[in-house]
């Protein structure tokens, strides 16, 4: 019988990897059913930088459960304002070569900067989540009792069980369940070609003012945008390309490829974005890819988030459907009482369904018109398709509350 002490009766530890986005918040709600969770990542910090992100549909039910609905549109991008973009400061002439879009984002969704949303969260598990900054997990080997996990920095230590939320490359999901070519695949926007993007915070070149700004040519698209009242300024490029081989943590790599990419592209603000780039500090790329598994557990080892089930950038549901994984993995395991294997066999039998339809959306937008900047935005594809909007609403959360506990201290 694959059973563990139960929450209620003695403190029940778990490590979750990642402290993102889906690792917080799964730690928040296991904390909040009265697990002693310890969480580590390998930033020596909250991470900085990344895209917008938007919460929407079922996520933002999570979030409000959580009472952090009103912190978070307190941190909401807000980039709304000017009306054309002339007043935004660019050249809209025709032109042969690329292709201007842009204007406001303001729609019913909540959409928050990827590192504020992940401060909000640290903020509210700190206090009671124990958190490893500065190290990774190098090792697992279940035992009869548990799972003992060795780590880069820290001294072995034993826990119940592992949670991995530690995205895309997962360190986790490799040492549980295998190479990561067997379960990370690209999203192609044309065959043979992946799409690749690097994310960046440069000067406020365009003067825009709470709006964003997309240049489109055959082979990239420029995505700049501002945020929280005109402080925050980022730059989206995407790369197309063929059996690129990169480190994925080498970022003096990643940003030589970058740059010899646009070498050829003097127009626009081309080069000063590229040098920016060199400057960043936050400087983000990576394949916009998915992750597709079979299962998402193996004996005492759980996935979540984009180490399980990454539906890609391109969806525009990454953190939508990592909240709402977060909230019923840590839901099912308090129902269960302890009982670990019926616990993720009721995760996965919850929302697999919803997870493999949001996966589909990439290919939704792909279909959709990838000809056009706008076709990047899932909520204009949400006026072209009433399946978009079925699909983001396509899960109603199950009632968790009767688990709740006094929250634990670390």
């Amino acid at each position: 019988m694959n059973q563990i002490p139960s929450p209620t009766s003695s403190r029940t530890t778990v490590l979750v990897s990642g402290g993102s986005i889906a690792g917080p918040a799964v730690a928040y709600w296991l904390n909040r059913y009265g697990f002693h969770v310890t969480l580590v990542e390998r930033n020596d910090g909250t991470r900085t930088g990344g895209q917008a992100i938007d919460i929407r549909a079922v996520a933002i039910d999570v979030v409000e459960k959580m009472g952090l609905l009103e912190a978070i549109r307190e941190q909401r991008t807000d980039m709304r304002g000017a009306s054309s973009l002339d007043a935004a400061g660019v050249e809209i002439s025709s032109s042969s070569e690329f292709t201007f879009s842009g204007g406001v984002i303001d729609n019913d969704d909540v959409e928050i900067l990827r590192d504020d949303l992940g401060q909000i969260l640290y903020e509210a598990t700190s206090d009671d989540v124990e958190y490893l900054f500065g190290d990774s997990v190098t090792e697992l080997s279940e035992t009869a009792h548990g799972v003992e996990v060795a780590f880069e920095k820290n001294p072995r230590r034993s826990f119940d069980f592992v949670i991995g939320a530690d995205g895309l490359h997962s360190r986790v999901r490799k040492l549980a369940f295998g190479p990561e070519a067997d379960y990370v695949h690209p999203v192609n926007i044309r065959e043979g070609v992946t799409n690749y993007a690097a994310i960046f915070s440069v000067p406020n070149y365009l003067g825009l003012d709470r709006w964003q700004v997309a240049r489109l040519t055959d082979e990239s698209l420029t995505l700049l945008y501002v945020a929280k009242q005109n402080t925050v300024s980022r730059a989206m490029l995407r790369v197309l390309a063929t059996d690129l081989d990169y480190g994925y943590r080498d970022k003096a790599q990643q940003k030589q490829i970058v740059a010899d990419y646009f070498a050829a592209d003097r127009q626009w603000i081309m080069p000063q974005l590229i040098e920016s780039m060199w400057q960043a500090e936050d400087f983000y790329f990576d394949s916009m890819s998915q992750t597709r598994m079979d299962r998402w557990s193996n004996g005492r080892v759980a996935l979540v988030g984009d180490a399980a089930f990454c539906p890609s950038a391109m969806s525009g549901q990454g953190t939508s459907v990592a909240l709402v994984g977060a909230y019923v993995l840590a839901g099912e395991l308090a129902a269960a009482d302890g009982e670990f294997a019926a616990a993720f066999e009721n995760y996965e039998l919850e929302i697999r369904h919803f997870v493999e339809n949001n996966q589909q959306l990439p290919f939704l937008v792909r279909n959709y018109n990838f000809g056009s900047a706008e076709s990047m935005d899932p909520a204009a594809i949400a006026t072209q398709s009433p399946l978009f909007l079925d699909i983001v609403n396509g899960y109603p959360l199950k009632d968790y509350s009767t688990h709740d506990r006094q929250p634990a201290s670390a």
